[in-house]
């Protein structure tokens, strides 16, 4: 079988890097800052959306946009990897079924700048297909793209693949790609969310993956 990750939300625990760089690019600009839980739902389409949630509705300039955008992302770079943790149990599934002789790939609206290290550094021990984020001239999720990409890379076909993800952005990728929609509930969002986009499966702990 093929599995195909979100990163953030998925694999990873980065809420509260991705506040930190947020609030501390804002607070620079004399701009409003934002509590960690508020976070959960101006992730997950990307950095040039998170940046647009989090400036007050008369900043939202293209310039403003810019200037925040950069900052952001020169901040996070250096931080990015402060608070940010694989969420428990992950690990083990995906070793288990990389010796299960099963692939494994990562779809992000992440940076594709800034996924390189964390990839690296969190998940030493298993080899992905492929790991591919937000890249000029590629549409970001929901668009099918990124995903088409990592199978084209990989060789599978939508019969044999599972997209994994914790928001109705990663359902609608799935859907709009043609593949099986498995909701996670230990990342950003709630079952409500992901049933509301049409998820196939809903768990509730790592170790069901195994079981799909």
């Amino acid at each position: 079988m093929f599995y195909i990750f979100d990163l953030d939300g998925t694999l990873l625990n980065s809420l509260e890097d991705l506040c930190n760089s947020c609030n501390h690019t804002l607070a620079a600009h004399g701009f409003p800052t934002h509590p960690l839980d508020a976070y959960r739902y101006f992730v997950g389409d990307g950095m040039a959306m998170l940046i647009e949630r989090v400036l007050p509705e008369h900043a939202r300039t293209e310039e403003v946009k810019a200037v925040i955008y950069r900052e952001f992302l020169d901040h996070y770079q250096i931080h990015k990897m402060d608070r940010t943790a694989p969420y428990a149990g992950i690990v083990e599934v995906l070793e288990t079924l990389q010796r299960r002789g099963d692939q494994l790939a990562v779809a992000s609206n992440k940076a594709q700048e800034a996924m390189g290290e964390l990839m690296r550094h969190y998940f030493p021990t298993v080899t992905f297909a492929a790991a591919l984020g937000k890249r000029p001239g590629v549409p970001v999720k929901p668009a099918p793209d990124i995903v088409r990409d990592i199978m084209e890379i990989a060789a599978a076909t939508p019969e044999q693949t599972w997209y994994i993800g914790d928001t109705a952005t990663d359902m609608r990728t799935a859907a709009n790609a043609g593949l099986r929609k498995v909701g996670v509930l230990w990342g950003f969002r709630d079952r409500a969310e992901l049933e509301a986009a049409g998820a196939d499966v809903i768990i509730s702990e790592p170790r069901e993956i195994l079981g799909l």
